[in-house]
């Protein structure tokens, strides 16, 4: 296991889950088989996330375009961050075998995904760990944009490329997603569905600090795959503003 990763997550949280417990997700199979949506629903969500990415695109425009600015005049690097994140798991869950034909199973389609970059350069690009609250290696600038999660907007490419929805799981990186799903049994059936900017999960709780934080964000993706729908994601795209104005469990 990734040394770095067992250090954030090896000491986990004392309060339970207070909606969905991950071994409750764990014995009901109707979430436990979760599927893709019909192709109806998914022809409507796709359309719904595709009118709102753009109206947000031109929405936040100078904004987007003042970002990027004091991102390149605040330090050095590119003003846009990428990395490779897990996405959609297309394959039948019951034809999915340990002799499944990739020689690593990732567990989805990867992805580039698009932020303004909140960091210093990475001397070790590959070394995939969990930021912290009194992470070093988040600039001045950055700290402002992660808690107003304005880092986030470039996504919105990611959403018109059909890469991501607005309203979805969120998606890791490769390695650490390979980590959790060796500890938590239901982690892959978060890929059931597009990953998302934001989500029930995050609109519920913070970013994760420890096993237990992504244990009951799991249960918060889990109920959220289980009564998906255009309506569910107005609701959530609704709930998100107050998070993001009055920073609700960002750092």
């Amino acid at each position: 296991m990734n040394p770095a990763l067992e250090a954030t997550i090896q000491q986990p949280a004392s309060v339970a889950p207070r909606l969905l417990p991950i071994e409750e997700a764990a014995r009901r199979p109707e979430i436990g088989t979760a599927v893709l949506p019909a192709e109806w629903n998914r022809r409507i969500r796709r359309g719904l996330n595709v009118v709102v990415a753009l109206l947000l695109l031109v929405l936040t425009a100078p904004l987007m375009l003042l970002v990027a600015l004091l991102v390149k005049l605040t330090s050095r690097g590119p003003v846009l961050y990428t990395q490779t994140r897990v996405g959609l798991d297309r394959r039948d869950p019951d034809e999915v075998s340990p002799n499944w034909r990739r020689k690593v199973d990732y567990g989805g389609k990867l992805f580039t995904i698009y932020k303004f970059r909140t960091m210093t350069v990475a001397q070790d690009p590959d070394n995939q760990v969990w930021a912290r609250p009194d992470d070093v290696r988040i600039t001045r600038l950055g700290g402002v944009l992660r808690k107003y999660r304005l880092d986030e907007l470039p996504q919105l490419y990611n959403v018109l490329r059909g890469d991501m929805n607005i309203v979805g799981p969120r998606p890791e990186q490769p390695r650490i997603f390979m980590e959790l799903r060796e500890q938590i049994g239901r982690y892959p059936q978060r890929q059931r569905v597009l990953p998302g900017i934001t989500g029930w999960a995050q609109i519920n709780q913070s970013y994760d600090r420890c096993l237990d934080d992504v244990c009951r964000k799991v249960s918060y993706d889990l109920e959220y795959i289980q009564r998906e729908s255009p309506i569910e994601d107005v609701k959530i795209l609704v709930k998100t503003i107050p998070v993001v104005v009055f920073k609700r469990g960002a750092w």
